[in-house]
């Protein structure tokens, strides 16, 4: 009988661990498709063409004067920098109404092999530093304050 049980146990047992692996197998393979980076724009140059084609988030500040914004066309066109490297992108669709030269967003989309990012979404970074405004101050003196801060 001893025989019979230990046998059992190693079915059971070879049984849990089949479950596990393709539970594992189910969770590592569709997190790899799923998975998007955040890149710089140094990083992204550092990889190359290792990253062509695949969804990316990248991370960095507008380049000042590179804003391209067509809105008959709803087409944004902007250089995206960090302290080393930059990178074109191209993104369809308005901008966040906070969306300026200067501050620091996060596109998602891909690289194209012409080198420029194409985003179907932009994020804006902002600041986590809030203050209300003071009394008689009208919201939109916050705003005119961070884009003099911005250099513009």
């Amino acid at each position: 009988m001893s025989n019979r049980k230990s046998r059992k146990r190693l079915w059971m047992g070879l049984g849990i661990a089949a479950v596990v692996g393709a539970v594992a197998l189910l969770v590592t393979g569709g997190l790899k498709d799923n998975v998007v980076f955040f890149l710089t724009p140094s990083e992204l140059e550092a990889k190359g063409a290792d990253v062509y084609d695949q969804p990316l988030r990248l991370g960095g500040q507008v380049k000042p004067g590179t804003v391209d914004w067509d809105a008959e066309a709803s087409e944004l066109e902007f250089v995206l920098r960090d302290d080393s490297s930059q990178v074109r992108v191209h993104s369809d669709g308005a901008p966040p109404s906070m969306f300026q030269a200067g501050i620091g967003v996060v596109v998602e989309g891909h690289y194209s092999r012409d080198g420029v990012f194409r985003s179907d979404r932009v994020m804006v970074k902002h600041s986590n530093e809030y203050s209300a405004p003071k009394e008689g101050e009208h919201p939109q003196e916050a705003y005119r304050t961070l884009i003099e801060k911005n250099g513009q």
